[in-house]
C-alpha cells in the first residue's frame, strides 16, 4: 500500500522522513499531521521517531540506514545521537560518520544487502557503510547522476530509478542489486525519487502530487499490492498500466 502525504505543503517527503524495515525517522515539523500519518501506518510494527540532525529537520537527506544500522553525518550533536540510540531498537547500530559529502541520503542508496554510493566518497566511509549496515558497497552512477540516493530507491523486493536511465544501465544495476528495477517518477513527473518517496518491504509513502499511475507503478515494482504478489516486476507493470497509458495518449 502506498500512502500519499506532505510535509507542511512540501511534497518532498523523502527529505523529511527516513524509513527502513526496523524504524522510521521523521523531521520535527510545525504540525503533527506528518508524524501521525507514519504512526498510524507503522506503529504496530516499528518505532516512529521524531528527530533532528544538526538542528535541522531534513532527516531523510542527511541520514542513511537499513534494519541493521543508521549512519548520521558529523554535524549531528551528541544529544541527537543519544536520542537516536535511546529511541531505536537495540539491534540497530547508530554511527556518526566523518564524510565531506555530508548529505548521506543523497549519496547512498541501500537495502538490507547492497548499497550504491557516490563515486567520490572516501574509502573509510565505504568501509563504515559496509561494516555498520552489513552490505556490499558499489560505487555507481544512475543515468549519469552521481547522487545515487536522490535518483534511485530500492528495497529487498524491487527498485525504481531515474526515468532517463538506459535499458542497459537498468539491467546492469538490477543484476548488481539482485532485485527487479523499473524507471519511473513521483510527484507528477519528478525524477528526484529519493525526495518524493520513502519505502520499505511492506509499505510506501509518496508526495501528495503523485498520480495514480505513478502509485500503481510503485506498488507493483515494490510488491506492495495486497492482492497477488507480482512475479516479474517490469512485465506486470506493462500489462497493468497499458490501459491507463493508452487513455493518456489518446
Amino acid at each position: 500500500m502506498a500512502t500519499r502525504t506532505s510535509f507542511e505543503n512540501s511534497n518532498e517527503i523523502g527529505v523529511f522522513a527516513a524509513l527502513t524495515n526496523a524504524y522510521c525517522l521523521t523531521g520535527v515539523g510545525g504540525s503533527e499531521n506528518f508524524f501521525s500519518v507514519f504512526e498510524s501506518e507503522l506503529s504496530d510494527h516499528i518505532p516512529v521517531i521524531h528527530a533532528t540532525i544538526g538542528g535541522c529537520r531534513f532527516v531523510g537527506r542527511t541520514t542513511v540506514g537499513n534494519r541493521r544500522g543508521l549512519l548520521v553525518p558529523s554535524t549531528t550533536t551528541d544529544q541527537e545521537l543519544q536520542h537516536l540510540r535511546n529511541s531505536l531498537p537495540d539491534q540497530v547500530v547508530v554511527q556518526r560518520i566523518e564524510e565531506r559529502l555530508s548529505a548521506l541520503g543523497n549519496i547512498v542508496a541501500c537495502n538490507d544487502h547492497v548499497a550504491l554510493v557516490h563515486p567520490d566518497v572516501d574509502r573509510e566511509t565505504e568501509d563504515v557503510i559496509s561494516d555498520v549496515l552489513g552490505v556490499e558497497v558499489f560505487r555507481q552512477t544512475v543515468a549519469g547522476q552521481a547522487l545515487v540516493g536522490s535518483y534511485s530507491k530500492f528495497t529487498n523486493q524491487g527498485g525504481m530509478v531515474h526515468p532517463r536511465t538506459t535499458v542497459e544501465d537498468i539491467e546492469e544495476l538490477s543484476s548488481l542489486l539482485q532485485v527487479p528495477l523499473v524507471a519511473g517518477t513521483v510527484n507528477r513527473g519528478s525524477d528526484v525519487l529519493g525526495g518524493g518517496l520513502v519505502v520499505n518491504d511492506w509499505t510506501a509513502f509518496v508526495g501528495l502530487d503523485t498520480t495514480s499511475t505513478e502509485v500503481s507503478v510503485i506498488e507493483s515494482i515494490f510488491k506492495l499490492s495486497s492482492g497477488k504478489q507480482q512475479t516479474n516486476g517490469q512485465s506486470s507493470i506493462v500489462t497493468d498500466m497499458r490501459s491507463s497509458l493508452i487513455d493518456q495518449l489518446s
